[in-house]
């Protein structure tokens, strides 16, 4: 699971920090860092870099989702 996000924004903070208590396998990449991860979130959200996306490992995604949808779709991909 791939989670785009930037430093500044609230949600990926919140998000990332739910997620640090887990024991979930995840990377982050930062949009403002790498221009390739920023095009593909656009590319994704109607020309829109909204962070946090989250790329799962079965090739979906996700746009702002809440901590409880996360899991409950890693859950779903790594049963």
């Amino acid at each position: 699971m791939i989670v785009y996000a930037t430093t500044w924004c609230p949600y990926c903070r919140s998000l990332l920090s739910a997620l640090k208590k887990t024991d979930m396998v995840y990377d982050v990449v930062d949009v403002d860092e790498d221009r390739e991860a920023a095009a593909w979130v656009e590319s994704v959200n109607d020309g829109n870099r909204i962070v946090p996306t989250v790329r799962y490992d079965d090739g979906t995604h996700d746009t702002n989702p809440p901590f409880a949808q996360v899991k409950a779709k890693y859950e779903e991909i790594n049963a």
